[in-house]
């Protein structure tokens, strides 16, 4: 279910901007000087399954795939022509260094872009393609932002920010005036994606001034709600860490102008998973042929689960749809989960008698439905347990597949919810280990860049030996391992002294029910 807020204040707080601030800053804009007016687009299948009128606004259709260059290009069009002569810098590793270098190209003015060493060469490429100063540091978007901040002191250029500052917001905000031309009817819903809430701050304060009636609703994964858990607390707070798949809005803290206009001008928000962004992404593909960025598909689920849990019927639904730079090589990890996000797609963990014919029954009982996936390795056990991945026909299908064979007898442990078993356990199944004793298993994230994973197992490998290993590349700028150790109890102290200082974030995941039933 979407998460409720209180409604949008009216008070401001002291020295921000209000809805017409904006409004006059965007009517001033020069973003068309290198943006177009996108597409609104109808999504006649969306439309069909959520009985609603489903329209996009097509973002992604910008020369740079991204609304990024709006706030960009309206930024730096406004800056005195010392500081043109002088240049910009930025801080990114996506869309707003796009933005920052294809705007540096359109006016004359160099721009250095700060990127983390993880960036996908793709997107270097294209900065440096603009004609951008490209510089890659750290591991992170934080120590490529330090460094930024640093150059920028001691170069004397201008920093653009790509979320909290007026005229980046403003420019991000033109969308509403284009949707106020573009929308026919006065009724209709908004949903847009967020991420340090440039865009939303900008696009809700421009329609609540000129059009209160419009309801906006914000779009954050779950893993990545830096916004929506600073409007429960009342300021802004910082997360202590956030989801990497949806890698354009992942950000820690919002910005301070953005919090205080969202608070007080958007209507209600719903927070998405990462199977719900992938469904999103074919749902976009099956009615347009374009392939989004998870970011890019955010507010399309977002439209899904907001609408099916307010049953709303024959309204006008609008969702941004913000970007298509996506890494081909990340497809393969979004087509695996996007039957999961449309509950077309059910992971069970199913024990079957060790012995022949027993596969065929289970077959047997399955029916018609189709299988999508199924693991098993041999065990000397009077039991065999696989993993399993079946078709649904319709959403509340999932609970009548584990009624049915729970029913026949067989144990079932529900796997549809669990990321463990969806990242990793699904390519180890048969890999049971019973004498790997002492064994603690963690789930690591580390910079996915050359020379990352070797780096990681040297600071690994010490005195414990490594008993599991499972990594696959996704195509994101980090990657996802989970590794089991034997770490003696008289050792756990030293050991997690060791993963303080290892340097990259883990968490214990010993108790995970995929891991108990097929790994151990």
């Amino acid at each position: 279910m979407p998460d409720l807020l209180p409604p949008p204040s009216p008070t401001p707080l002291p020295g921000t901007l209000d809805g017409l601030d904006v409004l006059r800053l965007a009517l001033t804009s020069q973003v068309y000087g290198a943006a177009t007016e996108t597409a609104l687009s109808p999504a006649p299948r969306l439309s069909a399954r959520t009985g609603n009128r489903v329209l996009l606004k097509r973002e992604d259709q910008q020369p740079i795939f991204s609304f990024k260059l709006r706030g960009a290009y309206n930024k730096m069009s406004q800056l005195s022509a010392e500081e043109r002569a002088q240049g910009v810098i930025c801080a990114s590793a996506g869309n707003h260094a796009q933005g920052v270098a294809f705007a540096g190209q359109k006016l004359g003015i160099p721009a250095v872009i700060v990127m983390p060493a993880t960036t996908p060469d793709i997107k270097v490429q294209a900065c440096r393609a603009r004609g951008a100063e490209v510089i890659l540091h750290g591991d992170s978007f934080s120590d490529a932002e330090q460094h930024a901040l640093a150059l920028q002191q001691e170069r004397g250029l201008t920093f653009v920010h790509p979320y909290d500052d007026p005229l980046v917001l403003a420019g991000q905000g033109t969308i509403a005036l284009e949707l106020l031309r573009q929308v026919e009817g006065g009724e209709y819903t908004v949903f847009v994606p967020v991420g340090g809430g440039g865009l939303i701050a900008g696009v809700a304060s421009i329609l609540k001034a000129l059009r209160p009636g419009v309801r906006v609703i914000g779009v954050e994964p779950d893993d990545s709600d830096a916004m929506y858990q600073s409007l429960q607390a009342g300021e802004r707070v910082r997360l202590d860490s956030v989801g990497i798949f949806v890698d354009g809005v992942a950000v820690k803290q919002v910005g301070a102008y953005t919090f205080d206009l969202t608070r007080r001008y958007v209507d209600d928000w719903v927070r998405v998973s990462t199977d719900e962004v992938c469904a999103a992404i074919k749902d976009v593909f099956d009615d347009t042929r374009a392939v989004l960025e998870p970011a890019g598909a955010l507010s399309v689920a977002g439209l899904k689960k907001y609408a099916a849990a307010h049953e709303l019927r024959d309204r006008t639904l609008v969702a941004l749809t913000c970007g298509a730079n996506i890494n081909f090589d990340r497809l393969r990890h979004v087509a695996e989960r996007t039957e999961i996000g449309e509950q077309r797609e059910a992971i069970v963990a199913v024990t079957i008698p060790e012995r022949p014919g027993a596969f065929l029954e289970f077959i047997d009982l399955i029916g018609s439905r189709a299988i999508t996936e199924f693991n098993y390795r041999y065990a000397p056990r009077e039991d065999a347990r696989i993993f399993v991945g079946v078709q649904l026909g319709q959403p509340g299908e999932r609970q009548e597949l584990l009624t049915l064979l729970r029913g026949r007898g067989y144990p079932v442990l529900d796997l549809t919810d669990d990321e463990l078993a969806k990242v990793h356990v699904r390519h180890m199944v048969g890999g049971r280990a019973p004498e790997a004793v002492d064994e603690r298993v963690y789930a690591f994230t580390f910079p996915e860049r050359p020379g990352a994973l070797h780096d990681f197992l040297s600071h690994l490998q010490g005195e414990w030996n490594i008993s599991l290993f499972h990594y696959r590349n996704h195509g994101s700028a980090h990657g996802r391992v989970l590794a089991g150790v034997q770490v003696p109890g008289a050792d756990l102290p030293r050991f997690e002294d060791f993963l303080s200082g290892l340097g990259y974030p883990a968490h214990e995941v010993t108790a995970n029910p995929a891991y108990r039933l097929f790994l151990t």
